[in-house]
């Protein structure tokens, strides 16, 4: 038997591979695999969501320059942000460990001192987890559930043809927060010097989105005082042009996305100049931005144009019109899921 390199199918490929041929069995499961939370249903007038991450050191964390509070408050936060993404509100999480011999009683603490913030910023409740011994670093995985109303849930399989697409915050920034990391890492170790103090100054906003990122649930609830009814929902974690493809691909649309209307903070494009980087590129595909992706009825374009926490960018098409990047000079771009894969070389 010919075998696949896992690389070709990319995380969301594999997914799909591997759980083609489950069929739901239960009818309290309303949807699975495919979405940023399953959905639940145990009767009443609310849904249960339920999210889970895996977190592992040298792949979505570097301890050389991650603080292990930042670290902590970041695992619960990108759970979080799924629920937030499903138009649910958080209520639990548990935590589950692998702690190589490297690592203290009292480093332990200090990254459930980050979990204990974010919980208590949150109101969330930890409820429970797993410890267990590893070979290989630490590795962190979260689960989170909360719940919605059943005419509040939102899928990313929900918008339509001429809905209006927004996201809410600036792009880019947690990328270019983490290209600096990296930058003053390796010139720290080309000098030798364990006492080497990178100088960050001017570039705060960058490393906080990188290090510490919050979930949106500010852009939930100005929404719902508004009285904004989206339609389809993501948080963008992989970068904005991934979370693009997925929502079309559910929803069976297209759409078109205008470059102008990208937003990006002054020290993110500061920052992309000097490192000599495509600003856009790093809007598009940096990812872990966790901002919120969503699309609203046309109908509704009075309301979004009231929101402070987030601004249109732009809107839906028939499917056969393809998921296009309008530029500047008003050329039209194939976008094309170039962000965060955790299989590419």
């Amino acid at each position: 038997m010919k075998e696949t390199e896992i690389s070709t199918l990319g995380e969301f490929g594999l997914i799909d591979q591997l759980t083609k041929n489950f069929t739901v069995k239960n009818e309290s499961t309303l949807h699975g695999v495919g979405d940023d939370c399953a959905v639940l249903d145990y009767g009443g007038d609310k849904l249960t969501l339920v999210t889970t991450d895996l977190l592992l050191e040298g792949i979505h964390f570097d301890l050389r320059y991650v603080p292990l509070k930042h670290l902590g408050y970041k695992a619960v936060v990108v759970n979080l942000s799924d629920i937030y993404a499903m138009n649910g509100t958080p209520k639990q999480i548990t935590v589950s460990l692998g702690i190589s011999k490297r690592f203290t009683v009292e480093h332990i603490a200090e990254l459930y001192e980050g979990i204990q913030a974010a919980c208590e910023h949150y109101n969330v409740d930890l409820v429970g987890g797993d410890t267990s011994a590893s070979v290989t670093g630490l590795l962190i995985s979260v689960t989170a559930m909360g719940e919605g109303k059943k005419d509040e849930v939102v899928m990313r399989s929900g918008a339509h043809d001429t809905d209006l697409v927004c996201v809410s915050g600036d792009l880019g920034a947690a990328y270019m927060g983490l290209q600096l990391l990296e930058r003053e890492r390796k010139v720290a170790e080309e000098l030798h010097d364990e006492h080497f103090q990178p100088d960050f100054s001017g570039r705060e906003y960058l490393l906080e989105r990188q290090l510490k990122p919050e979930a949106r649930r500010d852009v939930i609830a100005e929404m719902k005082s508004l009285g904004i009814s989206p339609t389809a929902m993501m948080d963008v974690s992989d970068g904005l042009s991934s979370e693009l493809l997925h929502i079309c691909k559910a929803s069976g649309v297209g759409c078109r996305v205008y470059e102008d209307r990208i937003p990006i903070d002054y020290q993110t494009a500061i920052t992309a100049e000097e490192m000599n980087m495509n600003l856009v590129t790093a809007a598009m595909n940096g990812g872990e931005d966790y901002e919120l992706l969503f699309t609203v009825p046309l109908a509704q374009l009075g309301l979004v144009e009231q929101m402070k926490t987030a601004r249109l960018i732009g809107r839906i098409t028939q499917p056969e019109l393809g998921v296009r990047l309008v530029t500047r000079d008003d050329s039209e771009l194939e976008i094309r899921a170039q962000g965060w894969n955790a299989f590419s070389e």
